[in-house]
């Protein structure tokens, strides 16, 4: 079992109503990664160690929605000013019910919730940076000033936002550690494999749990 400090942060990324079951983008599974969740927050509280939430927030008609750009559909790639960008159902959508966290979610001691993609122009799949690369959401900054340097991330999807997030922590200069039990994938083509061998290769711990 894995002995936890204060040094040590979980990230919880993007457990929201419509990667879940039913939601615009669900993700096969999604709802088992909520208990899993909830286990590893009281751990990491209980062990001293700071608990994070990322929550996508998309204003309507966010750049990477296929609704966006007549003529597509989506899970469609296109070229915008940064780069490829694969297009999405409408979804999490500021305010709106789909945006929110899953019900079932129970994590009040979470010392900072990161909002991201709210840009309009601009996705963000990692909760570091927006898909320019270079644009931060402050996260790299917090866990500086807050003194963690071992990075743990669980949630959805493990291919998308969860294994940026875990890749970009290791390019700041953090231990990262994705813990696989506690996310779900989309593996769109392939995704997933493409993802894992990535973060390998980038020097992420893959972990089934703690």
């Amino acid at each position: 079992m894995t002995a936890l400090t204060m040094a040590d942060l979980l990230v919880l990324v993007d457990i929201q109503n419509d990667f879940c079951s039913g939601g615009a983008l669900a993700v096969a599974d999604g709802d088992a990664v909520v208990p899993a969740a909830n286990a590893l927050a009281r751990r990491f509280h209980a062990a001293g160690a700071g608990v994070v939430l990322t929550q996508d927030w998309h204003p309507p008609g966010h750049s990477s929605f296929a609704a966006s750009h007549p003529g597509t559909i989506p899970f469609q790639d296109i070229t915008l000013s940064y780069g490829t960008q694969t297009l999405w159902p409408t979804h999490c959508v500021q305010g709106t019910a789909g945006a929110a966290f899953h019900p079932g979610l129970d994590v009040p001691m979470a010392g900072l919730i990161v909002r991201k993609g709210f840009r309009p122009d601009l996705d963000s799949y990692s909760a570091f940076f927006e898909n320019d690369r270079t644009t931060t959401t402050g996260l790299g900054g917090y866990c500086r000033e807050r003194g963690f340097t071992r990075l743990f991330f669980a949630g959805l999807a493990t291919d998308y936002c969860v294994a940026y997030s875990a890749e970009d922590a290791t390019r700041l200069g953090f231990a990262s550690v994705l813990l696989t039990g506690a996310s779900r994938a989309i593996d769109l083509g392939g995704s997933l494999a493409t993802a894992l061998h990535r973060l390998r290769a980038a020097g992420v711990t893959l972990a089934a749990g703690l």
